[in-house]
């Protein structure tokens, strides 16, 4: 692993067939405070995490409304804007919050279309590269929620549609109301519920963004499962687990998260990661 670090290693994903994202990107969630709530300790250390993500060849950022709530998406706007022309900015509505670590799904129309319209003000952009139902409200016709975007993307406030955490059928659902690009589902080396969903997306050439890719930090641990194979490789556990998901599948989209630059760092060096057909079958098999 002598090459040059660059997220761009990871190769490129076109979202929806026309929008160019590196594969290996940032998630911002924890960018904020304890509990996503707040402001995060150290502001200025967001800053300058987002900026070498970008300086290092990503070019996906995911965030959402929610968290923070707001926060997230404007340490985003300081540290990146104007953004680069390559530079893709996902974002979700569709949870709203009551205090640390409270997520509550709200699917009312009226409600999805005001946090767009508010997020596009935050990020500082006329249009949202990438718009995600954050969830599903089971009080509200999947159809009106995803609707409620549909009409943004009419209006062109919003390029493209994406839903999260959501099973095969839900997804189906959305695709016959809207264009469904991306899916965002919980899925990692040991948390593999939502195989089915990647399947399809697979066969679809839907973008798989999978959260917590790397277990919240658990497969970043020194006895983690994966740490026997990362030391034959020269790599590190949560190198190894970001590797194996973008040799998954080429539709995934991993967006580890940090609040550290040398973690950032450390993160992106998957991209140099190769593991061999032994390699990924003793990884699969750890499910």
């Amino acid at each position: 692993m002598t090459s040059t670090l660059s997220a761009t290693t990871s190769g490129t994903f076109e979202l929806g067939g026309d929008l160019p994202v590196v594969r290996l990107g940032y998630g911002a969630m924890q960018i904020t405070g304890s509990g996503v709530w707040g402001e995060p300790r150290d502001r200025d250390e967001a800053v300058r995490v987002l900026r070498r993500a970008v300086e290092l060849g990503v070019t996906f950022i995911d965030t959402a409304d929610s968290y923070g709530p707001n926060v997230s998406e404007e340490i985003i706007r300081e540290a990146l804007h104007p953004y680069a022309d390559d530079v893709v900015i996902a974002t979700k509505a569709g949870l709203t919050r009551t205090g640390p670590g409270e997520w509550i799904p709200v699917g009312r129309p009226a409600y999805l279309k005001q946090q767009v319209e508010l997020s596009l003000r935050r990020l500082g952009v006329d249009r949202i590269d990438l718009i995600q139902l954050h969830r599903i409200d089971p009080e509200v016709p999947v159809a009106d929620q995803v609707g409620a975007f549909k009409e943004l993307q009419e209006q062109g406030k919003v390029r493209h549609i994406g839903v999260s955490e959501v099973s095969v059928e839900d997804l189906k659902a959305a695709r016959e109301i809207v264009d469904v690009v991306s899916v965002q589902n919980l899925y990692n080396l040991t948390n593999r519920k939502s195989q089915d969903v990647l399947d399809y997306a697979t066969a679809e050439g839907i973008a798989f963004i999978p959260w917590f890719p790397i277990a919240t930090g658990d497969l970043a641990a020194p006895d983690s499962p994966v740490a026997d194979i990362a030391r034959e490789l020269d790599a590190t556990p949560s190198q190894v687990a970001l590797a194996w998901l973008l040799q998954k599948s080429p539709v995934v989209l991993p967006i580890p998260g940090t609040k550290s630059v040398d973690h950032l760092t450390e993160n992106l060096g998957a991209a140099r990661v190769t593991l061999s057909d032994d390699d990924m079958a003793r990884l699969d098999a750890l499910a």
